[in-house]
């Protein structure tokens, strides 16, 4: 299958460079690094081997790209109004679109925009940062659940998990509102957590007070999911969060490094949405719904520091 990334970061960059390194027909859309990765190629240094590319198939617009079976999409969800220019000109009539972003909500918002198109949802259990130009440091983790949202043809999500797996990337394939919801679990405390307390995730377990507020906000979600009707998920699989958590190196989330470089934060994708799904059913999330509001605060401020 031919694969488009959409977002050569931390996340796109690690997902397609592995796709790539194992022979894949990928190709990336890239912007400001572009320049330098066409004369020095893409390094990614992982835990799990470190590679390089030396001259991936990298391109300044999508309309200079070829149609793709997949395109995986890496953006951060406050730019996905982009997609509705970037995606046309790579799609056929069964291109499946990968968002590998977090929240709840963006395949029903991108269906809403092209109703006929094949979508999943990826959920990246991952700690990545591009640390320059061409260059992704993979730390730690690099899981991805992928759960299918609207893709007719499953014969396409099995193309994608084969070959996921063949690179090397953990994938499972896991249902579609499981996927999201497990993932909120770790994001909506994490995220939020790290920006009001200025600290990065091994701080805020290493205290017994935020270690336990951070599970009430799990718990939270979970309840949310519950009451929502999505299975599988459990006040143990908040342990088993803060277990891996505690195991990993001591890791800035993706709000975190949007605050510290005054870009919008994805508050309406990690926190809006899911309380307002609560709501529907008459469930509340304090704790969160607390959180969301210190962070629209902070994010007022933090954007308009930089005019």
């Amino acid at each position: 299958m031919r694969y488009a990334i959409i977002g050569t970061g931390a996340v796109g960059g690690y997902y397609g460079g592995r796709l790539a390194n194992a022979g894949h027909d990928v190709h990336f859309l890239l912007h400001s690094d572009y320049d330098y990765i066409k004369q020095n190629g893409l390094q990614v240094d992982s835990c799990n081997g470190s590679f390089h590319l030396d001259s991936p198939n990298i391109y300044r617009s999508t309309a200079d790209m070829p149609k793709a079976d997949v395109v995986i999409v890496a953006l951060k969800t406050t730019r996905n109004q982009l997609l509705k220019e970037l995606l046309p000109p790579l799609l056929h009539s069964e291109t499946l679109v990968l968002l590998i972003q977090n929240g709840i909500g963006p395949e029903p918002e991108l269906q809403q925009w092209f109703p006929n198109l094949y979508i999943a949802a990826g959920l990246a259990f991952i700690c990545s940062a591009k640390t320059e130009p061409g260059r992704v440091n993979h730390q730690c983790y690099g899981n991805i659940n992928i759960g299918n949202y609207s893709c007719k043809n499953t014969e396409i999500i099995d193309c994608l998990m084969s070959d996921f797996i063949q690179s090397g990337i953990n994938a499972a394939l896991v249902e579609y509102h499981e996927a999201r919801w497990k993932k909120a679990v770790w994001n909506m405390p994490f995220n939020g957590m790290t920006v009001v307390m200025n600290a990065q995730t091994d701080k805020l377990l290493a205290q017994p007070d935020t270690l336990s507020l951070i599970r009430r906000q799990m718990l939270e979600v979970i309840g949310a999911a519950q009451a929502l009707g999505v299975k599988n998920i459990d006040a143990t699989f908040a342990d088993k969060m803060i277990e891996n958590t505690i195991k990993m190196v001591p890791y800035s989330p993706s709000m975190k490094l949007d605050y510290e470089y005054h870009r919008p934060m994805e508050i309406d994708f990690l926190y809006t949405n899911a309380i307002k799904a609560a709501h529907s059913v008459g469930y509340a999330m304090p704790c969160l719904e607390m959180l969301e509001a210190q962070l629209r605060f902070i994010d007022s401020r933090n954007c308009s520091s930089e005019q």
